[in-house]
């Protein structure tokens, strides 16, 4: 997948990475990846695909922005509340970078239409803020043989893990959290700048799994304490009893 000119000069600082170079660029041109949620973690995950050259972006979201919204999602303005966040966030994309095919679906996931919204992406980017959605959108994942990356932040705390069928979210989790009523940011608060600092760091990790840059981390929990400015790294490990990916082989990732 060639490059044009404008392409060449809009990411020269990638191509000139050794780690990156032509190759790995035209590889982000050709992925597709679809977001769920353009909220806290989503109004950073965008901007820094968008401005990777992502091919195409599918943002998945339903809801409306509000005025608690704009201390963590700096994709919106005062004039936008009430606006629907998925179409706001491809305006964002179009103008940023117009070499993005963008495809903006502002309704909320279900088990309905989970694996018509998300089939024929090569990665799956989860910044939800609850774990009824969260699982909803791994056990889809999971059916779909799609890499899942989940992000996560709360509090002064914040998750990423990259999933590739076994182990997968719900071997994390487990099954108690599939209620719609599970606690989100809303009730225990979230800091602003969390939000940013692991929404950048899941799209990091899209990018770098996207490349193939460095060794394979699927399985990988990354933590982050806000309080102490601190990652640590926890491997996870697959629940045979799982009952959404306890069927799969150990090599289907």
């Amino acid at each position: 997948m060639a490059l044009s000119d404008d392409e060449l000069d809009r990411y020269a600082r990638h191509i000139v990475l050794p780690q990156v170079g032509g190759v790995g660029q035209q590889r982000l041109k050709a992925a597709r990846i679809a977001v769920v949620g353009a909220g806290g973690i989503g109004a950073a995950v965008i901007p820094a695909l968008a401005g990777a050259g992502i091919g195409r972006l599918t943002i998945i979201d339903g809801d409306t922005v509000d005025l608690s919204n704009l201390q963590r999602q700096p994709l919106y303005r005062t004039a936008d509340i009430g606006s629907p966040k998925a179409a706001l966030a491809g305006a964002f994309v179009a103008s940023r970078n117009p070499h993005v095919a963008i495809n903006t679906m502002a309704e909320r996931i279900t088990p309905a239409n989970a694996e018509a919204l998300l089939a024929g992406h090569d990665l799956i980017l989860d910044g939800t803020d609850n774990f009824a959605t969260r699982l909803l959108v791994s056990d889809t994942a999971t059916r779909l043989a799609i890499p899942l990356l989940s992000a996560a932040a709360q509090q002064f705390q914040g998750q990423v893990a990259l999933f590739r069928g076994k182990p997968c979210y719900r071997c994390f989790v487990g099954d108690a959290f599939d209620a719609d009523d599970c606690d989100t940011c809303a009730e225990l608060g979230v800091l602003g700048a969390l939000t940013a600092t692991v929404g950048a760091f899941a799209a990091l990790a899209a990018i770098r799994a996207i490349v193939g840059i460095g060794p394979d981390l699927a399985g990988t929990l990354h933590l982050f304490d806000g309080t102490l400015l601190a990652w640590r790294q926890l491997r996870l490990v697959a629940d045979p009893a799982c009952r959404t990916c306890g069927s799969l082989d150990a090599t289907d990732r």
